[in-house]
């Protein structure tokens, strides 16, 4: 069936593209410095409506089948636009929020919509079954949390009741958290949303009513308010930038290098374009760990850095097999032994730092391979 696609050119719309891309400019992105999209499918669509919010809005004909809205930052040919969110229409017309003008401080939109999760290239096993996961809308941090930044909460939560295992490590402050447990990670986020005046997200009672703030429990979460870990699923959605099946964090790129990402490049295979060069050339100052400033490499379609190489990031499930059926925000199998960790680090092969490569650590656990960053529901 042939793929039809319908873009909106009109001036008010180019005007609200400019805004957001002038917006999120300012905030040190220079992945949407301007952003267009259109609407690909089995049928023709109509663009009736870009809302101040970001919100995109078309009339469509079948209902039940999946569209896929596509962007650019320049117009002029058929091979500036890649894949950005995939969205199932259940009637005829169809409403998704692709963009927001004013996010919170540091973090972008991974927009509603589905992606296949997992990945039959390289024979890697774990990354099967493919499968169709539906996310919901959410905020990602841009960069991996930084040494700056988690002192600032952790200084803050020291005071006000937290307790944590590691107090965390850094290379410099601008360089990536890491050696920091599960627990710790989870508690600092619950830190970051009180001392921003946010509800946080994680309990140590199924009522929701006693604060996560000390020891080591498998915490009860409401997960509609405060920073917390983004599941496996939002992970790797996040890191696929709207683009599924891809190896790499990258549209339509299957290849890494250096020039790309923080890894250890010295394993030959044929998409790992820096062998047999080692550790990445630029960071091996200073002794272990030989992490590098985060945002230092280019960003994927959501302005997301770092979603390859430089530390692992911790995510909320625990450690298990996939299952082959279709989902909506899956948060994982219950109990496990082990906490997810994606994204490999400056010590990994170029195989780890491929999108659907799955690691796993105990929630105890720290290293100086491993960080995080959060994520945030809409309305927050």
């Amino acid at each position: 069936m042939k793929t039809k696609t319908t873009d909106l050119s009109s001036g008010i719309f180019r005007a609200l593209v400019l805004s957001a891309g002038l917006v999120t400019a300012t905030l040190g992105s220079l992945a949407q410095d301007a952003r267009f999209f259109r609407v690909a499918g089995p049928v023709a669509t109509t663009l009736t409506e870009f809302r101040p919010d970001g919100t995109l809005v078309w009339i469509n004909t079948p209902t039940n089948t999946t569209f896929i809205i596509q962007t650019a930052t320049a117009l002029g040919g058929a091979s500036n636009w890649v894949d950005y969110v995939q969205t199932p229409a259940t009637n005829g017309i169809t409403t998704n929020r692709v963009i927001d003008l004013n996010p919170p401080a540091g973090m972008a939109l991974i927009p509603a919509g589905s992606f296949t999760m997992g990945d039959s290239l390289d024979g890697d096993a774990n990354a099967l079954p493919l499968h169709s996961v539906y996310g919901s809308a959410f905020y990602m941090d841009r960069y991996e949390v930084t040494k700056a930044l988690w002192d600032d909460v952790y200084q803050w939560a020291i005071t006000h009741g937290y307790s944590f295992d590691n107090a965390g490590l850094g290379k410099a402050a601008n360089h990536p958290l890491q050696t920091v447990s599960w627990y710790d990670v989870v508690k600092w986020c619950n830190a970051r949303s009180e001392k921003e005046g946010k509800v946080p997200a994680y309990y140590t009672d199924a009522g929701l009513s006693v604060l996560y703030r000390s020891g080591q429990v498998a915490p009860y979460v409401n997960w509609s308010f405060g920073y917390r870990l983004p599941t496996e699923s939002e992970w790797e959605k996040a890191a696929r930038g709207g683009s599924s099946g891809h190896r790499f964090p990258w549209s339509n790129v299957e290849t890494i290098s250096h020039g790309q990402a923080n890894y250890h490049a010295g394993s030959s295979y044929p998409y790992n374009l820096s062998y047999p060069t080692s550790y990445h050339p630029t960071f091996t100052t200073g002794g272990f760990p030989y992490t590098s400033p985060v945002g230092y490499f280019s960003p994927n379609g959501y302005g997301l850095y770092d979603m390859a190489g430089n530390v692992w990031e911790w995510c909320w499930d625990w450690y298990g097999s996939y299952g082959s059926a279709s989902q909506t925000d899956p948060r994982g199998p219950v109990p496990g032994s082990n906490h997810v960790a994606r994204g490999g680090s400056w010590s990994n092969s170029a195989f780890g730092c491929r999108a659907a490569f799955r690691s796993s650590s105990s929630p105890t656990g720290s290293s100086h391979y491993l960080g995080f960053r959060s994520v945030l529901p809409p309305g927050q």
